[in-house]
């Protein structure tokens, strides 16, 4: 650059005549500074929560699922042994599903009730912590087994050893009329997976004491698949439809989430439109800042023309002061930004005591934690967007430099 960069350099270091251009440097960098941190503070909490909540949900629920279209699966043994042969299949477990209401005493709450092997179940799924008891279904005192969650168990203040009804809609004949069923179970274990939904909507039994409590013989509702891969599961699900045929329905963790994840999708897209604005507007700072400098530099600019400096020449001293302005900005902000991003736990946590509040209350957001995840892609993609856009806002300012008329500008100096 030769004596361009020196030159630009120097104007950006303000005489004290020149003060208010230099407080209107330093709010240019500082809008900068700011837009480049707040959108890669919030894109990183974005997909931090998109990655913890798609975890979690992959946790409870298996990779894929596969019912019939008409009811109930009768010859699932024979179904397993097919998929289990197939390609990227790691573990398969059957499972049932119903609905029902739990009862402890005057508390009453309503429940999905999901019939597991314990066997296989913990190959395919992963519940979380056991944060009391035991993830076991032994029948104790001629009581069958149930594993609740923590949300749950504090719904209907029940701990390990207690007793609890479990009713279901569909109702037994009687000569008084028809009759819920109900049965008494024992509350074998707590788990708690960070899910508010599951662990105060899932109530957990046996395969063998679901089939009996909702009178399905040996028939269960589908069964869970575990592949080797999450992002191979539609094409896993559509060979498994081919090799089973009619009725045979498989359905993807994602087309079960869909509208789950299309909402975070375009969430993280409007917030980065938005944010980007902050940027925008420090981007017309650096033009106002500009064009004060070259009003405040016309004199030296129309020396430098007489002195043989060329139009490129005054064009490149103030699109490197523009340029340089954008750097020190994206720079910082992005430092900035990175560092809140890997420690936004533990800042939220001193927020959360300093002023007494609570981020994200458990019963009205999925996750009862702040999660960060820093895509150092976005970061970079922030940075080059930041810095085109304050290499454009110079353009004008430093073409309408060159075409100054020394003539013209020396004449009242």
């Amino acid at each position: 650059m030769g004596y361009e960069l020196l030159v630009s350099i120097r104007y950006l270091r303000a005489k004290r005549k020149q003060t208010f251009i230099s407080v209107n440097t330093v709010i240019s960098i500082l809008g900068i500074f700011l837009g480049v941190a707040a959108l890669i503070i919030v894109l990183s909490v974005m997909s931090g929560f998109e990655a913890e909540l798609r975890n979690k949900i992959l946790g409870i629920n298996a990779h894929v699922t596969l019912t019939r279209v008409d009811g109930p699966m009768e010859n699932y043994r024979e179904v397993i042994s097919k998929i289990q042969v197939l390609d990227r299949v790691m573990a398969v477990t059957p499972f049932i599903y119903g609905q029902g209401m739990v009862k402890k005493g005057n508390r009453v709450s309503g429940v999905v009730l999901r019939g597991l092997d314990p066997e296989s179940a913990p190959s395919v799924i992963d519940l979380g912590t056991v944060t009391e008891g035991a993830l076991s279904f032994e029948s104790e005192n001629d009581l069958s087994s149930i594993v609740i969650g923590k949300e749950l168990a504090e719904i209907l203040d029940a701990q390990c050893g207690s007793e609890v009804d479990i009713l279901l809609p569909l109702g037994v004949s009687t000569p008084m009329g028809t009759m819920p069923r109900l049965k008494t179970f024992r509350v074998g274990g707590i788990f708690e997976s960070g899910f508010y939904e599951y662990d105060s909507t899932l109530l957990l039994l046996s395969l063998k004491d679901s089939q009996a409590f909702l009178n399905m013989g040996d028939s269960v509702s589908g069964v869970e698949i575990k592949i080797d891969s999450i992002y191979h599961a539609e094409e896993v699900a559509r060979r498994i439809e081919a090799r089973l045929g009619y009725p045979f329905w498989a359905r993807t963790w994602m087309e079960m989430n869909k509208n789950l994840f299309a909402a975070l999708k375009l969430e993280r897209t409007v917030m980065f439109v938005i944010l980007s604005l902050i940027v925008l507007v420090a981007a017309f700072n650096i033009v106002i800042t500009l064009v004060m400098s070259v009003m405040e530099k016309t004199g030296d600019i129309a020396i430098l023309k007489s002195m043989g400096a060329t139009r490129a020449s005054i064009m490149k001293i103030f699109m490197i002061q523009g340029f340089v302005i954008g750097v020190l900005g994206a720079l910082l902000g992005s430092i900035a930004g990175v560092l809140v991003s890997l420690n936004i736990e533990p800042i939220v946590a001193f927020l959360e005591k300093v002023f007494g509040i609570t981020a994200l209350p458990r019963d009205v957001y999925y996750l009862s934690t702040l999660p960060s995840q820093v895509n150092y892609y976005d970061v970079a993609l922030i940075v080059l967007v930041t810095l085109v856009l304050c290499f454009a806002a110079s353009i004008y300012p430093a073409w309408t430099a060159s075409r100054l008329d020394p003539a013209e500008a020396l004449r009242y100096e």
